[in-house]
C-alpha cells in the first residue's frame, strides 16, 4: 500500500481468499435528510426548534422566504397599479402598523394596559400577519431587548453589531429564531397565543390568498376598476408588508442612533420625529426606553403618537381599559 494511501476495510468471505472492499458508510445521508426535513419544518412549526452551537449564523433556508418576499415586490411592473390597490395596501400598513405598536408592542411586551382575551386574540391575530413572527416571540425578544438595550446581550444594538445587523441580521439567525418562552410566561398562558406563535405562517399565507381571491373577484365583477388578483396579492400583501417591515424595524436601527436625547438612559435611545411619523408614534423611542411602562410614547402634547390615539378610542369604545399615562415626576426629569 502506498504510505499516503488511505486504509479501506475488507473482509475475508469464505470463497477461498477473495477479499471484498465494504461500502463507506451511509449513515450520514439519513442525518442530512433529517436536518433538511426538520428545517423545512420549522418553515410553518415553530416548535421543532433546535439548539445550535453555530447561533450567529445566518439560516438561510428560513431567510429564503423574507428575502422572496422582497424580491416579489419587482411584480409591480408586470401587474400594474390601480386606486384601490394602492388604497389596499395603505390600510393594510396602517391596520397592521396599530396592531404591532398599541398590541405587540405596547401591550403583549409591556403591558400599559388591559384587553379581554377576544381583543388579545383578534389584534394578535392581525399582528401576525405582520410577517414579524408570533406574539410570544415579539414580545420576548423586545424584553430582552429592554434587560440588554445596546450591550453584547442585546440582539439589535446598532452601537454594538452594526446598522445592519440591527435592521436586517439579527432575527435572521439560527439563535434568534427560538421563542424565549421564559421571558413571557403571562403570554404563555393562553394556548390560542402559543398557537399563534407555533404556526406564525400560517395567517400571512391566508392574507395573500385572500387578497389574491379578492383581486380576481373584483376584475370578474368590477373590471373598471382595473385591479385583478395578481395586482391585489403584489401590492396588498408583499408591497404592504416589506413596507411595513423596514418602518417597522427603523426602532431597532435607526432610532438607536438619529435624534435628541431628552431624558439620560443607559442605551442610545433617541427620540426622531420622523421616525416617530412613519410607525405611529414608535419614534419617541428615548421616551419610551426612559419610562417603557406608558401607553404613551409621545410625552409632549406635540409628540405625533397616533397609536395613543387610536388605543384612546378603543378605551372609549370599552375594548381597552386601564391605559397607563405618563406620571408627572417623568416630566419633571426631561430636559426639554
Amino acid at each position: 500500500m502506498h504510505p499516503n494511501a488511505s486504509p479501506r476495510r475488507i473482509e475475508v468471505t469464505n470463497q477461498g481468499s477473495t477479499m471484498h472492499p465494504i461500502a463507506p458508510s451511509s449513515a450520514a445521508a439519513p442525518a442530512r435528510a433529517g436536518r433538511w426535513a426538520t428545517a423545512l419544518r420549522r418553515w410553518v412549526d415553530t416548535s421543532a426548534q433546535v439548539t445550535d452551537e453555530e447561533a450567529a449564523r445566518i439560516d438561510w433556508l428560513r431567510a429564503a422566504p423574507f428575502i422572496a418576499m422582497h424580491l416579489a415586490c419587482a411584480a409591480v411592473f408586470w401587474v400594474g397599479v390601480s386606486p384601490v390597490a394602492l388604497w389596499t395596501a395603505a390600510l393594510l400598513y396602517a391596520v397592521r402598523m396599530f396592531a404591532l405598536t398599541g398590541f405587540y408592542h405596547r401591550y403583549f411586551s409591556h403591558r400599559t394596559f388591559r384587553a379581554s382575551r377576544a381583543v388579545q386574540f383578534a389584534f394578535a391575530l392581525i399582528g401576525a400577519s405582520c410577517v414579524q413572527r408570533g406574539p410570544l416571540w415579539w414580545a420576548a425578544h423586545h424584553r430582552r431587548h429592554h434587560a440588554h438595550a445596546d450591550t453584547a446581550l442585546d440582539p439589535h444594538s446598532p452601537g454594538v453589531f452594526g446598522f445592519v445587523w440591527s435592521h436586517v441580521g439579527w432575527f435572521l439567525t439560527r439563535g434568534a429564531f427560538r421563542t424565549e418562552l421564559e421571558r413571557v410566561p403571562d403570554l404563555a398562558a393562553y394556548p390560542e397565543l402559543r398557537w399563534l406563535d407555533r404556526y406564525d405562517t400560517v395567517v400571512p399565507v391566508l392574507l395573500a390568498a385572500g387578497l389574491y381571491g379578492l383581486g380576481a373577484l373584483l376584475h370578474a365583477v368590477a373590471p373598471g376598476l382595473g385591479t385583478s388578483g395578481g395586482q391585489m396579492l403584489v401590492w396588498g400583501f408583499f408591497v404592504s408588508t416589506v413596507v411595513l417591515f423596514h418602518a417597522t424595524v427603523t426602532i431597532n436601527s435607526l432610532a438607536h442612533r438619529f435624534g435628541r436625547r431628552r431624558f439620560d438612559t443607559r442605551d442610545d435611545s433617541r427620540n426622531n420625529v420622523w421616525l416617530a411619523l412613519l410607525t405611529f408614534g414608535e419614534g419617541w423611542h428615548n421616551n419610551h426606553h426612559y419610562f417603557p411602562g406608558s401607553a404613551r410614547q409621545g410625552f409632549r402634547w406635540w409628540e405625533i403618537d397616533l397609536t395613543w390615539y387610536g388605543l384612546c378610542l378603543l378605551e372609549q369604545l370599552g375594548l381597552v381599559r386601564d391605559l397607563k399615562p405618563v406620571p408627572a415626576w417623568v416630566a419633571r426629569k426631561a430636559r426639554y
